[in-house]
């Protein structure tokens, strides 16, 4: 699989989503504690955009119903959301932020 740059450093600051379409995907790249993170955009709950959500305790929550996704694992933490979302492998090549789907 090749890696794909969805993004550079410069576009988010500390505990900051940004959403991004790759290959016809809806993405978000998740910025917190210094590392970054790739999952899926829209909520497994009902149609919400999580680059539009909160980034707390290492999970993005739904601005919609705050439902909490762990950003590591993709994980629904809490009610209403019990399905899972997807999260993609990430890294940094100097300032750019690169994803493999």
């Amino acid at each position: 699989m090749n890696w794909i740059k969805i993004a550079t450093v410069d576009q988010l600051d500390e505990d900051e989503s940004l959403g991004v379409e790759v290959d016809g995907k809806q993405l978000a790249v998740h910025y917190t504690e210094g590392e970054y993170f790739v999952s899926d955009n829209v909520c497994t709950h009902q149609y919400a955009l999580l680059s539009d959500g909160y980034i707390e305790d290492g999970c993005v929550e739904c601005p919609l119903h705050q439902a909490k996704f762990n950003l590591r694992t993709g994980k629904a933490e809490c009610a209403p959301a019990t399905v899972d979302i997807k999260v993609y492998p990430v890294k940094t090549d100097g300032d750019d932020i690169l994803v493999q789907l």
